[in-house]
């Protein structure tokens, strides 16, 4: 088992909790998807897995160094003052290894990503889709044995998403890194892990349920295309998170116009 979580619980200050008894248990190699009510928790269960952020009670497990986890934001972390090639190489630099090979490193990476030729560009001379792509190398180039990513590819469009999740499953798989997803795409989640967990909606969110993926799922949508029972999966999915998400059905009153 990578990670195992089990009893965690956290709340700000004298507020409700956020996460109340979350039991979460990922092995070695898979590649699970979390998604959930927007607000529900979901991000503050990755930071509380990371160490960004210190629950009331529970354990989190893990049978690796924490160096050995990688955190993919939602927002790129870039350094506006670097460019690509040593944000890349920057986390490489932090763990010894000396500044030509890191810089070679970083290189290697981005011309993996399609940014072989922009290695000196900074942040404000990237896109949307190039700063993901920085950001994705600035973390594999760690060769992390957990990612924990955070909606990675919600601020792309579809296109270039598509690309994106093509070659980070490429990667995951090339170098059998363990996958904790964060997303509100319900066709990705199942298009991508071997399960999804669903979240129940907030205060004091916990794991609801859990869904193991078909394999046949993920082979598709290598190819681009989606397979025949996908849809049923999703459709699933969508009922169950449907009943944790309450919106008010009733529109409020017009006002009358001042006479």
């Amino acid at each position: 088992m990578m990670l195992h979580v089990s009893d965690r619980a956290l709340a700000y200050g004298d507020g409700p909790p956020v996460l109340s008894n979350v039991q979460l248990h990922l092995a070695a190699g898979e590649f699970m998807s979390l998604v959930g009510p927007s607000g529900c928790g979901k991000s503050t269960l990755l930071r509380v897995i990371m160490g960004l952020q210190q629950p009331a009670g529970g354990r989190v497990e893990l049978d690796i160094d924490r160096l050995d986890v990688g955190f993919l934001f939602q927002d790129d972390a870039l350094l506006p003052w670097r460019n690509a090639r040593d944000n890349v190489a920057l986390g490489l630099r932090a763990r010894g290894m000396a500044r030509g090979q890191a810089r070679d490193e970083a290189d290697a990476w981005l011309d993996s990503v399609g940014l072989g030729g922009l290695s000196n560009r900074y942040p404000n001379q990237l896109s949307g889709g190039q700063r993901k792509r920085v950001s994705i190398s600035q973390v594999l180039a760690l060769r992390p044995k957990l990612l924990l990513m955070d909606e990675p590819f919600a601020s792309l469009d579809a296109i270039v998403r598509r690309y994106m999740i093509e070659d980070l499953l490429q990667w995951v798989e090339e170098d059998g890194i363990t996958v904790l997803m964060v997303t509100h795409d319900l066709n990705e989640a199942v298009s991508v892990s071997n399960h999804v967990a669903l979240m129940s909606n907030g205060p004091g969110a916990r794991i609801k349920s859990t869904h193991a993926v078909p394999t046949a799922f993920r082979a598709s949508s290598s190819t681009g295309s989606i397979h025949p029972d996908q849809p049923r999966l999703v459709a699933r999915l969508w009922d169950e998170l449907a009943t944790e998400i309450a919106l008010p059905r009733n529109r409020p009153a017009r006002l009358e116009a001042a006479a």
